[in-house]
């Protein structure tokens, strides 16, 4: 585990505000997920609709940064759960990218369709001023471009905006997982796409870009989405094969690419994994960091998420870089992605340990590295 550091506080909110935080990290250390975390805050308006965990996991690197989720879970320890878990994952990706950044994140317990209203996310910004440069912030599931810009209008900690920013990063996400997904192929002794079958799981704004560019070199799609209309289209746009959100896992394709939600390889799901394969979007795709291990007993070859899905997280940070954004700059990074998912093939293959330990190690070793 890391090291806990000195612990951070909050500036103190107006006084007018009916906006709460409360320091939960003692409850959330109860939880399996925690690991370490520096700082877990909980804000709380109940007049303005706000429920909203901000977690930071470790800020040896620089301040934290990751995307806020919008998402309703049924129980407050369910979100806690995703965040914590969230949050670490955001460590690794920046470690491994070679970031200034900490881990964190951020969800508000919500339906992103009904409850998002402009009052939960001024007293979200509230929140967020109220942490005073230990998170920065932006896109993420059921969070848009266009919230992040409402954001940005009332607190400086805020990304991947339209204004000063550099946009959607989802499409940089995308680029840097198709990029991934050749690199993965070609270890395997693959070096075209054209008729390759991938089984792609969500068709979100990064999940859709990739099946353009999969699509563009001739791969062959198999595609699912909890939206029927998107899985149609897909069908007209591609000439992709729609399946039912729980048949995706068992196609026999050459690679499956999670690009929805996490916890999608378990010990209950891995043994009926179709693809030898698994280079996708999605964050947090193991259930369990263990079962990396599972994958690598099926002889299944997987690309870490927090590595190969690294693209947008580079693209937003390249806005607090001096200077300010460059996007060849970035691109040039995101480039790089292939060549670390190779080292980290090749390393893990000559150990015979799971790509996803040979992954952490090597973002332990620079947070170490960092922190004296």
């Amino acid at each position: 585990m890391l090291q806990t550091h000195t612990p951070r506080t909050l500036r103190v909110p107006a006084e007018n505000t009916t906006l709460t935080i409360t320091d939960i990290t003692a409850e959330a250390s109860r939880l399996d997920a925690f690991d370490n975390h520096e700082r877990v805050w909980h804000g709380r308006d109940v007049e303005r609709g706000l429920n909203a965990i901000v977690a930071i996991h470790n800020t040896a690197l620089g301040p934290g940064l990751g995307g806020t989720r919008v998402w309703p879970h049924e129980t407050f320890e369910a979100a806690l759960t995703d965040v914590l878990r969230l949050s670490r994952g955001m460590t690794f990706k920046s470690a491994i990218a070679g970031m200034d950044f900490g881990g964190g994140k951020a969800l508000i317990i919500a339906n992103a369709k009904t409850d998002k209203t402009p009052a939960l996310l001024e007293a979200y910004a509230e929140m967020l001023a109220a942490l005073d440069g230990q998170y920065y912030t932006g896109e993420d599931v059921g969070f848009t471009v266009a919230d992040a810009d409402f954001l940005r209008a009332r607190t400086p900690n805020v990304t991947g905006t339209t204004v000063g920013g550099s946009g959607n990063p989802s499409p940089v996400t995308a680029h840097g997982v198709f990029l991934g997904v050749k690199a993965a192929l070609k270890h395997r002794g693959v070096d075209k796409l054209a008729g390759v079958h991938v089984a792609v799981q969500g068709l979100g704004s990064v999940g859709w870009t990739l099946c353009e560019k999969l699509h563009a070199e001739g791969a062959r799609l198999t595609v699912t989405d909890i939206d029927a209309v998107r899985i149609r289209q897909a069908g007209e746009a591609f000439g992709a094969e729609g399946v039912g959100t729980d048949a995706i896992l068992q196609v026999p394709a050459q690679v499956f690419a999670p690009c929805a939600l996490g916890g999608v390889l378990s010990a209950e799901t891995i043994p009926s994994l179709g693809a030898k394969i698994v280079a996708g979007a999605a964050n947090n795709q193991l259930a369990r960091h263990e079962d990396a291990k599972l994958l690598l007993q099926r002889g299944v070859l997987y690309a870490p998420d927090y590595v190969i899905n690294a693209g947008g997280l580079l693209n937003v940070a390249a806005e607090l870089a001096p200077g300010g954004y460059d996007r060849a700059a970035t691109m040039a990074k995101v480039a790089q992605i292939p060549d670390t998912l190779t080292d980290i093939f090749q390393r893990a293959e000559a150990q015979n340990r799971s790509t996803n330990d040979v992954a952490a190690e090597i973002a332990y070793e620079r947070i170490e590295a960092a922190r004296k």
